[in-house]
């Protein structure tokens, strides 16, 4: 392994992940294959399908959260974090998935496709990335950071930084 390895590839590469359904509990979360948490693209995939659940099961959703950051839990300001930017607009976790625009109110097609990309600097750190995600309701790429434990060599979430405001849902904007 040479000095450098660590960082990863250095050119743009985009994964495409695919997800049968959306997780209610963990149980489900933990029936998918990409729950072995061994490729952080998928990792990441997971994330913004786990957090589609908010709305419907806080605390399920949290339990799921909590097991895709591993040795580091949803502190309490992490899940103010996320009620706050998700408060009447869940429609931003599914903006990410394939298929949904503003037209269709964010409903994306099945089966849960979602595309996620790196660029020459997501593996600056070792044993970190930062992934990109585009949503349907932004003009510029969404970041999720991971950690990787080397010891089980799992990537873990480590900052979720997409959850920022998107153009609303045709249905919502008064302007329409």
């Amino acid at each position: 392994m040479g000095l450098f390895d660590f960082l990863g590839p250095k050119n743009n590469v985009t994964k495409t992940i695919t997800l049968p359904y959306l997780p209610k509990n963990i149980n489900e979360l933990m029936a998918l294959p990409q729950a072995q948490l061994k490729d952080e693209f998928e990792v990441a995939a997971l994330c913004v399908a786990v957090l589609c659940n908010w709305e419907n099961d806080r605390d399920a959703t949290v339990q799921m959260l909590n097991y895709l950051r591993g040795p580091r839990p949803l502190s309490p300001m992490d899940q103010q974090f996320i009620r706050d930017r998700l408060a009447g607009k869940q429609y931003k976790t599914f903006s990410f998935f394939r298929g949904t625009s503003v037209q269709n109110n964010y409903t994306p097609s099945l089966p849960f496709t979602i595309d996620i990309c790196t660029n020459p600097y997501s593996y600056d750190n070792e044993n970190m990335a930062t992934l990109h995600l585009k949503s349907s309701g932004a003009d510029s790429l969404r970041q999720v950071s991971l950690r990787k434990k080397p010891s089980t060599a799992q990537w873990f979430i480590w900052d979720i930084l997409f959850l920022s405001d998107i153009r609303v849902p045709a249905a919502q904007d008064p302007w329409a």
